[in-house]
């Protein structure tokens, strides 16, 4: 026995070719979805590399004054401002020349920020604490948010 074949039957008015696909109106209304949710989520993402960024540098800020303190542990004193970061990676030869110097230093290189610009570095004298800081984003002292400058200054005072 042979089953009957039902057409489905499309309501009166309408002559749409059920393979013809998305009309003008529908792409209009997805692209307007789309158009809505990216508004909504592009501005935060935005913000996340510089914020990133300032992550880093707090890292690093931690990690060569880690470095920093082995040294001084080793030889009694912070390298000289002179002397700078690089007394990390090698070995310095103007006074005071260390006397226990890590053989293979401190840090594999001399540390650059986030934003590609040295770390500055002073050293005040042999028992005093080490300022070092980023100069954010613009590169230049002071500066708001991503601008503003990073450093262990703001540590140290609050650790008095």
């Amino acid at each position: 026995m042979k089953r009957p074949e039902f057409q489905t039957v499309a309501p009166r008015g309408s002559r749409r070719d059920p393979e013809a696909g998305v009309t003008l109106i529908e792409m209009m209304v997805v692209l307007v979805i789309i158009a809505v949710v990216a508004a909504m989520i592009v501005p935060n993402v935005i913000d996340r590399p510089d914020a990133a960024r300032v992550t880093v540098a707090e890292t690093d800020i931690r990690a060569i004054s880690s470095a920093l303190e082995l040294y001084r542990l080793d030889n009694r004193t912070y390298p000289t401002t002179a002397q700078g970061l690089s007394a990390l990676v090698e070995r310095p030869v103007s006074a005071p020349v260390p006397q226990n110097w890590a053989a293979g230093g401190y840090l594999n290189e001399v540390p650059r920020d986030p934003w590609d610009t040295p770390y500055v570095y002073a050293s005040p004298g042999r028992d005093a604490p080490f300022d070092l800081t980023s100069l954010g984003a613009d590169g230049a002292p002071g500066g708001e948010g991503t601008a503003a400058d990073l450093g262990n200054a703001a540590r140290d005072t609050a650790s008095n």
